[in-house]
């Protein structure tokens, strides 16, 4: 069957299921949400039967599902989307910095690897501290704020373990995207003013993104040469051909020029590790998810199931009985994720505690029904919490991908440099732009870092350690095993939170896979205490009943999310949709 790749509508005819039974496709509930808002309910999305790929960039989605097309399976199809991103996506697709990926065999086996970066050797908990008692800028910008990067390594282990074409044939696509690919709006969308600012402190990082001083203009062939050698050693070396020789070499240069922390050892001794997912059960329906180093899975456990004793679908969705029980639940799950979470090689986490029914019980048994609980009386299970000394700033700082092959294999990729471009920094004969990962631990307790959220000890600096993220890659399957959907987004803290209500949207509210993900979307992750609004996302009535409640709630400036999906429909037709906010695409075959 050809590529699908325009919108395409439900089937309206009878088709016969697995049974051999005639069935009638179930018409879709309408969610309602303010006329304002710029995202429509009702829309359609690609449709196909062997294979789909949803992601952040046209060109990226085409080397996904031309990897499909030949016979790769959905790992194969992963590490093409990956470096493809790399090249058309550089402020969040990296070979400069680490993610998560969340893969379902066929034969239904979940795995869980982690290749989240982490702190060099010569790392320690007060090298970002200030004499005034905050973090320095070192933290965000620059060498200092690099951790050793886990992308190249993560991929190459996944391929090795359960890929199928030939390593080099998936590199390929991005070698030649390197070679030259004609600017459009979705890339120049990732430099605005502050950005340019911050690449233009280094003159690498100019040279590469900048003309004469701002942005290339559309149209215009942005060639990457650099980067281009460095993915040919990629591709003939794997990930040696990138923590050896010409590339490590200029990698640790750069750290040695600017006074950054990485050396050859570190690289050298860069692994990433399997996991056991998160795995837990959500109205009769199963939920994987990731487990430390990321927070994601933990988190969303702890709001989902507090939320179960709740019937959430006899409630109007969005109505300010619905947001306060969401709000509440997402106070209380993100208060463990900041005091209990981090790496697991190096902390110990009551995961098993966290994730149970019970536990999940005594927490929702706190909520008044009626009125908002202040963070300042929310910690850890019981106890005080601790107030954000400033409001976060949210961004699509992440990247997703979601894919499903012909045989039922499904990978849930989400991948990041921390920040847009993260450090700002391009080591200087690579190519590479490198993370500021580093900012994502516990820079100093009782401060928040960029995304305002307020940590601790768990996630503090040390050396070889990864630092703890939000990242929630996401696989949902049917009570009888099958798959449902596989999905995940960027956004800083907020991927939690958006995870969670696409997936809401989509079990509690029977929402057609394109409205799960274009509905408005609400944020509150215990500090700041407040709940946050996408644009024209709720009507003043209902903001206006959760404040009279006690929830302080703030309008935001920028939609947030970038949600890549594949929806599993009862007949066996996967459902490619991408997040309409920032131009993603969504394929099928």
């Amino acid at each position: 069957m050809g590529a699908v790749w325009s919108a395409q509508g439900p089937r309206t005819t009878p088709r016969a299921d697995s049974t051999g039974r005639l069935r009638t496709p179930m018409p879709r509930p309408t969610p309602h949400w303010p006329d304002s808002f710029p995202h429509r309910p009702g829309a359609l999305a690609p449709r196909g039967r062997d294979g789909a790929v949803a992601s952040t960039d046209a060109l990226a989605t085409r080397a996904g599902l031309d990897v499909l097309a030949e016979g790769g399976n959905a790992v194969d199809a992963t590490v093409a989307v990956a470096f493809a991103l790399a090249v058309v996506n550089p402020e969040a697709g990296n070979v400069g910095g680490g993610g998560f990926l969340l893969v379902r065999t066929p034969d239904g086996e979940v795995l869980a690897q982690d290749h989240r970066s982490a702190a060099p050797a010569a790392a320690h908990p007060r090298m970002f501290w200030t004499a005034d008692g905050g973090i320095s800028e070192d933290a965000v910008v620059g060498h200092r704020a690099v951790a050793v990067p886990g992308t190249v390594a993560g991929l190459h282990d996944a391929h090795t373990r359960l890929g199928r074409l030939a390593w080099e044939r998936l590199v390929e696509p991005a070698i030649g995207l390197a070679r030259g690919f004609e600017v459009r709006p979705r890339f120049l969308a990732s430099l605005p003013p502050h950005i340019v600012e911050g690449l233009s402190r280094f003159p690498s990082s100019a040279a590469l993104f900048l003309d004469d001083g701002g942005p290339p203009r559309p149209g215009e062939i942005l060639r990457q040469p650099d980067l281009a050698a460095t993915l040919m050693r990629i591709r003939d070396a794997g990930a040696a051909g990138f923590y050896r020789g010409a590339t490590a070499d200029g990698l640790v240069a750069e750290m040695e020029r600017g006074g950054g922390l990485i050396t050859h050892a570190d690289l050298l001794g860069y692994r990433p590790a399997w996991r056991e997912p998160i795995r837990f059960e959500y109205r009769g329906e199963v939920i994987w998810s990731m487990p430390p180093s990321s927070s994601g899975g933990v988190t969303l456990a702890a709001a989902a199931l507090q939320l179960e004793r709740h019937d959430l679908a006899r409630l109007e969705w969005h109505g300010a009985e619905h947001l306060h029980l969401l709000t509440e639940a997402w106070r209380r799950a993100f208060a463990d994720r900041n005091h209990w979470l981090g790496d697991p090689d190096h902390v110990e986490m009551p995961l098993a505690r966290l994730v149970s029914s019970a536990y999940a019980s005594a927490r929702a048994s706190t909520i008044d029904p009626r009125r908002a609980t202040p963070s300042s009386e929310v910690g850890p299970g019981v106890g005080p919490g601790r107030r954000a000394s400033h409001p976060p700033r949210e961004g699509m700082h992440t990247t997703h991908a979601s894919i499903v092959d012909s045989e039922g294999m499904s990978v849930s990729y989400t991948t990041t440099l921390n920040t847009w471009y993260g450090s700002k920094l391009v080591a200087s004969g690579t190519g590479v732009i490198l993370n500021n990962e580093m900012d994502d631990f516990t820079a100093r307790p009782g401060v928040p870092n960029f995304f305002g959220l307020v940590q601790g000890e768990a996630n503090a600096i040390a050396p070889g350690k990864r630092m703890l993220s939000a990242m929630t890659p996401t696989l949902v399957t049917r009570p009888d095993g099958r798959l449902r959907m596989v999905v995940g987004s960027p956004g800083g803290a907020t991927i939690i939170t958006t995870v969670h209500q696409v997936v809401s949207n989509l079990v509690d509210f029977g929402m057609s896979p394109v409205d799960a993900v274009a509905a408005p979307r609400v944020h509150h992750q215990h500090l700041p205490d407040r709940i946050d609004v996408e644009p024209e996302g709720l009507p003043d009535g209902v903001i206006s009943s959760l404040e009279e409640r006690g929830h302080r709630v703030r309008r935001g400036e920028e939609e947030w999310g970038d949600v890549e999906a594949v929806v599993v429909d009862e007949g066996g037709d996967l459902i490619a949709v991408a997040d309409p906010r920032r131009g993603g695409v969504a394929a099928a075959l």
